[in-house]
């Protein structure tokens, strides 16, 4: 007698989702001004640098026309150019005017509202200006971008506690400090008390920072670390608040982290002894690539998936207005 081979029996798996996740206003908004461009300006349309730290968003865009650089001198006279959500430094929108470009500005509101307080702060270099520190990290286009709003050694950037503790600024009682949007709350906390503790005249921002959808995104991936054996955060390598959810993720007792760029790179091994799994994703990648994850994942495990809600956003920025 035949008999039939015996169905395989999947695995349980449950899957907390972190909520917020993915896309925030700012990167939203991004996008929506390359899209618009390509809708009137007709392909190629520019963009300086990555229009946000997403692999999958700036393939996409490619296919419809967009052309991704990282100097304008590579841009043709005359044509439209985009700068990218994380700010340019002012020398940049002025060699586009100088060279008749038509610039469009993405930068994220958020980070506009960080270089105001770098103009604010340095009071156009006289008698009331005050020396800026700048906590972010070395490299990232956005701190680059806040430092060149304002003259060479306006600003000193400060990357940790370490360099909080030992900096040595000419007038302790003229300072101030601002931040990059995508830092680590917890970590900046303990370098703006550092800074408190050291120079107690210090000014710090008017309001907050690091952006609503970075400090949502942490809490809610706080909320399901410690229930889970690991920790998946969908997003780039060179995404600064991705890189930060794998951290916190970490230190808010996830057995292990794992950032991923898209459900192509899971490791399965990875899952083995886990029935718990966190999923979030950072402020510039997709929902389809979550969803992906999760169809992946059905295929292998009797998914179980529970949202976990910390908040809900609904911030929506404006077009630029040669685009609204």
């Amino acid at each position: 007698m035949h008999l039939s081979p015996t169905p395989s029996v999947r695995p349980p798996l449950t899957v907390l989702l972190a909520a917020p996740r993915g896309f925030c206003a700012g990167v939203d908004r991004a996008i929506r001004v390359v899209e618009e461009a390509l809708a009137r300006y007709r392909p190629p349309v520019y963009v300086r640098h990555e229009i946000v730290h997403n692999r999958t968003v700036v393939a996409d865009l490619e296919r419809q026309g967009a052309v991704f650089v990282e100097d304008l001198a590579l841009v043709p006279e005359g044509a439209p150019v985009v700068f990218s959500a994380h700010g340019v430094a002012k020398s940049v929108p002025a060699e586009a005017r100088a060279r008749g470009l038509t610039a469009l500005d993405a930068t994220c509101p958020l980070v506009s509202k960080v270089h105001r307080e770098a103009e604010r702060h340095h009071a156009g270099g006289g008698p009331l200006a005050r020396h800026i520190l700048i906590i972010g990290h070395a490299g990232h286009p956005e701190v680059e971008g806040t430092m060149g709003q304002l003259p060479p050694g306006a600003m000193t950037l400060i990357e940790n506690a370490a360099d909080a503790a030992r900096v040595a600024p000419a007038d302790p009682a003229r300072l101030a400090f601002i931040t990059q949007t995508t830092l680590s709350v917890d970590d900046t906390a303990e370098i703006v008390a550092i800074l408190r503790a050291r120079f107690p005249a210090i000014e710090g921002p008017k309001r907050e920072d690091i952006c609503y959808a970075t400090q949502n995104r942490q809490a809610a991936v706080k909320a399901i670390a410690a229930g889970c054996g690991l920790v998946l955060v969908i997003g780039s390598a060179n995404s600064s608040n991705s890189q930060r959810l794998r951290e916190v993720a970490e230190r808010a007792g996830a057995g292990r982290a794992v950032l991923l760029p898209d459900a192509s790179a899971l490791d399965w091994s990875l899952l083995q002894g886990v029935s718990r799994l966190g999923v979030t994703a950072g402020a510039s990648a997709p929902e389809t690539l979550v969803q992906g994850l999760l169809s992946r994942l059905a295929e292998r495990f009797a998914l179980t998936i529970e949202e976990c809600r910390v908040t809900e956003e609904d911030v929506i920025f404006r077009l630029p207005a040669p685009l609204a």
